[in-house]
C-alpha cells in the first residue's frame, strides 16, 4: 500500500530540503517520505526562481536543455506566449528556446534574451504562414479536380456551381500570394534580427575579453613600446599639474556674490583659519 504524503510541501519540509539539498535526491525523498518526480519537480521550481542553489547532483541529472525549457515556464512573458499560440507551437517555441539558450550557457543578459524570443516568435509566424499556404495549395487542387469532372459532365454541367468554385479558386491564390508576401517580409525581418544579434553580441563578448586583459598584460605592452610610455606620462604630468594647479586656486579665500568670503574647496590640506 503506498502511503507516501500527498500534496503541497509545507515550510518545515522545504526548509529539511535546503537543509539536505546536497545529500541526493532519493535520500530527499525518503526522508520526506514523497514520491522523487514531486520533490524533484518541487526542487527545480525554487531552483527557477533563485530561491534554492543547484546541488551537483541535480546538474549531473538534468541536461542544459531541459533545465532551460523547464526556467522558460517562470519568465514573465510566458503567459503572453500561451495566449498567443497554439499547443503544437508552444512545444516549437520550447524546442527551439531550449537549443538557443542552452549553448550559451549562462552567459545570456536580458536583452539578449528578449531579442532570442522575438526571433523564435518570427519563427513560428512564419512556419504558420507556409502551412496556410500549403493549405491553400491543397484546396486548389481539390477544387480543380472538382471543377474538372463537373466540366466533364457536358451538356449537363452546372455553370454556376463551376464559376463559384473557380471564384473559391481565384481567392485562394490571391490569398497565396499574400502569403508568400508575408512569409518573405517575416524572413527578411528575421535575417536582420539574427545579423543584429550576431553582432550586438559579438561587440558585448569582445568588450569582456578587452576588460580581462590583466595589468601584467598592459605593463608587458608598455614595457614594449616606450613611445606610448613616454606619451602616456606626460599626459599624465600634464593632468598632475593642472589639478594641482586648479586645487591652489579654490584653496585662496573668494568673495561670492552674496559679499560672503569663503574657501571654494576644502581639504585637510587647504583648509586656513
Amino acid at each position: 500500500m503506498d502511503t507516501m504524503k500527498k500534496g503541497r510541501i509545507s515550510k518545515e519540509e522545504e526548509n529539511l530540503i535546503k537543509e539536505s539539498i546536497h545529500f541526493g535526491l532519493e535520500q530527499i525523498a525518503t526522508d520526506l517520505d514523497r514520491d522523487p518526480d514531486s520533490v524533484l519537480g518541487f526542487i527545480k521550481k525554487k531552483i527557477a526562481k533563485g530561491e534554492m542553489e543547484s546541488p551537483a547532483w541535480l546538474t549531473n541529472r538534468v541536461t542544459s536543455e531541459e533545465q532551460a525549457r523547464f526556467d522558460l515556464q517562470f519568465r514573465p512573458y510566458w503567459g503572453e506566449l500561451k495566449q498567443q499560440f497554439t499547443e503544437h507551437e508552444l512545444k516549437l517555441f520550447q524546442f527551439h528556446w531550449a537549443r538557443i539558450i542552452s549553448q550559451f550557457k549562462d552567459d545570456v543578459i536580458p536583452t539578449e534574451e528578449i531579442q532570442v524570443v522575438d526571433l523564435i516568435k518570427l519563427e513560428l509566424l512564419m512556419n504558420r504562414s507556409l502551412k496556410h499556404n500549403k493549405d491553400n495549395i491543397e484546396q486548389i487542387s481539390d477544387l480543380g479536380v472538382l471543377i474538372a469532372a463537373e466540366r466533364a459532365l457536358e451538356p449537363d454541367h452546372d455553370l454556376d456551381h463551376i464559376f463559384n468554385m473557380e471564384r473559391q479558386v481565384a481567392s485562394l491564390r490571391a490569398s497565396q500570394e499574400s502569403l508568400n508576401k508575408d512569409y518573405r517580409e517575416l524572413q527578411t525581418k528575421k535575417n536582420s534580427m539574427l545579423k543584429e544579434m550576431k553582432a550586438t553580441r559579438e561587440q558585448r563578448v569582445k568588450r569582456f575579453e578587452d576588460s580581462k586583459t590583466s595589468f601584467s598584460g598592459w605593463m608587458t605592452y608598455l614595457i614594449s613600446n616606450p613611445d606610448v610610455t613616454k606619451s602616456y606620462g606626460l599626459e599624465m604630468e600634464k593632468m598632475r599639474m593642472a589639478m594641482d594647479k586648479e586645487k591652489e586656486r579654490l584653496s585662496e579665500f573668494h568673495k561670492f556674490q552674496d559679499d560672503m568670503v569663503d574657501q571654494p574647496f576644502l581639504s585637510p590640506d587647504t583648509v586656513k583659519e
